[in-house]
């Protein structure tokens, strides 16, 4: 575990209701691969840990665990208890992989977690970097959402990839949420379905399929170009948007 090199604020974090949409129980989950290198320090794991420590004293919300409210409201306990770092050797190489890369269990690049655990035990960030034998290293990494979106925890992974270069924090986040928090006493007009409870979860016997659907750059730029068609103003087409409309 590591955990933040110096002393940060300890305190609740309000979450606002755009977080709550998601379950506590989820993380994001997305890979860094990376082939061999000359650095011979690329992936000093050292190196690493260090410049995550200094890191999380900036981003300390992301070193503490969730928890609920006296009324049942689920916020970020901003305890320093830190994020899950582990160190993983694998006998193949990166090409053993192949271009069809399909997730599968005998191949554990990301931390697992055991979500038959109570909230307040699950790190909000599990990080594993496994070493292949041809020198290739792939970065795992589980983010819970309730902590950062995706442009939040891309902000954090190049933040943390600054540090291990010797540079500085460049753009420090910004920890407050209340800005999003709702008029008091609230005034609704309509549903608010993150306060209803989670449906009971189905468990199946049958075998789950895992699928990538491949794209190449022409591919995604006549997709973007179909989004423009149905667009008005001037604004910018995302890989995220023709995946929202999918």
């Amino acid at each position: 575990m590591v955990r933040p090199m110096a002393a940060t604020p300890s305190h609740s974090l309000w979450i606002s209701n755009l977080d709550l949409l998601m379950e506590p129980n989820y993380h994001t989950r997305f890979l860094y691969i990376y082939r061999s290198s000359e650095a011979s320090n690329l992936f000093d794991s050292t190196v690493l840990k260090a410049a995550l420590s200094r890191a999380l004293v900036e981003f300390y919300p992301v070193a503490g665990r969730l928890k609920k409210d006296d009324s049942g409201r689920v916020e970020i306990n901003c305890n320093g208890e830190g994020v899950l770092f582990v160190e993983a050797e694998c006998d193949g190489a990166i090409d053993d992989i192949g271009s069809n890369f399909i997730p599968r269990p005998e191949l554990t690049l990301i931390p697992a977690v055991d979500y038959f655990q109570e909230i307040s035990t699950l790190p909000l960030l599990l990080l594993q970097m496994t070493g292949f034998k041809c020198g290739g290293v792939c970065l795992g990494i589980a983010n819970s959402h309730y902590v950062s979106d995706g442009l939040s925890a891309n902000h954090f992974i190049n933040t943390w990839a600054d540090l291990a270069r010797g540079l500085e924090v460049a753009v420090p986040p910004f920890i407050d949420r209340t800005l999003l928090r709702g008029r008091h006493p609230p005034h609704p007009q309509f549903d608010h379905i993150e306060y209803h409870p989670f449906p009971t979860m189905k468990i199946s016997d049958e075998t789950s399929i895992f699928s990538i659907f491949k794209l190449t750059r022409d591919q995604v730029n006549a997709l973007k170009a179909n989004c423009y068609d149905h667009v008005h103003g001037n604004r910018h087409i995302l890989i995220f948007d023709i995946d929202s409309c999918n």
